[in-house]
């Protein structure tokens, strides 16, 4: 409904521009992430299948790879069939409880991707400096308890949606500069007072995604501290390679989600549709990348899924 200042009092539907500024190349640009994800889907499942299948693979390092390939999916299908809507289907309208529904989907699930590398650095660090009482450390009892610690970001997530709902009736516009329902684009469009809205937002990015970055680090910086101790080369070799795989798939994890979280805020200068491909690639290379690192540096998933295939090529 408009109000007479000309605002929009608690909108029905929002509309999402997609990439601003290239929307005459979307179509285009929407062949590659379509590629992106179906990749995504294909390494993600057969991920999940090689590990539940291989007895040899129960360990909690493999099982959390199983748990990340899980989130994946999870968070790849929370944003790419919206998006593709919008760029090939000319579909940009979303109501706006839906839009809220994406929002928490997203940020939960790269929540819980966070908390999953954390539970990987932990046990790479006991697997590595203390590993004989790691079989005894992580009981499945443990790996349980891991889990549910994961979804904590259900719970801080909620109150974004609440905040939203409760506190920004009145809005300047429907139209979302974003490609899918983000919690600061959302923001961005209330002419209420959103500074409480923007305050919890980094108040939760913090929490989570700062807390889990600087105890990964913390890890591996006593992992590689053991590592290079290690008088044989040959050991040092083994104990790098350990967890060689982990590191990229934390690096290319946090380096995205770090450079898309300074641009958005503090890259005033750059123009919105750079903030929209780094915000969409963040979302979606992870994905793509996570299960080619794992079974490109792990020979079991990598002899598994050769026996897969072998098995349909002879039927």
């Amino acid at each position: 409904m408009l109000n007479l200042n000309g605002t929009v009092f608690m909108p029905s539907v929002l509309t999402l521009i997609g990439i601003p500024g290239l929307e005459s190349v979307q179509f285009w640009i929407g062949i590659p992430f379509c590629a992106m994800y179906i990749i995504a889907l294909f390494g993600n499942f057969l991920l999940m299948i090689v590990i539940k299948s291989e007895c040899s693979l129960q360990d909690p390092m493999y099982l959390f790879l199983a748990m990340l390939g899980a989130t994946d999916i999870a968070l790849s299908t929370s944003i790419l069939p919206n998006m593709l809507g919008i760029f090939w289907f000319h579909l940009p309208k979303i109501y706006f409880d839906v839009c809220l529904l994406q929002m928490r989907l997203i940020h939960t699930f790269q929540c819980v991707e966070s908390g999953i590398l954390l539970a990987m650095a932990l046990d790479r660090y006991v697997a590595i400096c203390d590993p004989l009482r790691h079989a005894t450390i992580f009981t499945h009892q443990l790996l349980t308890q891991i889990g549910a610690v994961t979804l904590r970001a259900a719970f801080l997530v909620a109150p974004c949606l609440i905040l939203i709902k409760c506190r920004l009736k009145n809005y300047r516009t429907t139209l979302v500069c974003h490609s899918y329902c983000e919690h600061m684009a959302i923001v961005k469009l209330a002419a209420d007072d959103a500074r409480i809205n923007k305050i919890y937002g980094l108040f939760v990015a913090f929490s989570i995604l700062g807390f889990d970055i600087i105890f990964i680090t913390l890890s591996y910086i006593r992992i590689f501290i053991i590592v290079f101790s290690l008088t044989q080369k040959e050991a040092r070799f083994k104990g790098f390679n350990i967890c060689i795989a982990h590191i990229c798939v934390f690096l290319e994890f946090y380096l995205l989600a770090l450079f898309s979280f300074f641009t958005h805020r503090f890259g005033f200068h750059l123009p919105p549709y750079i903030h929209i491909l780094l915000s969409n690639l963040y979302l979606l290379v992870p994905p793509l990348l996570n299960p080619i690192v794992s079974g490109a540096k792990t020979k079991q998933i990598q002899d598994r899924a050769s026996k897969i295939f072998h098995c349909k090529d002879v039927s």
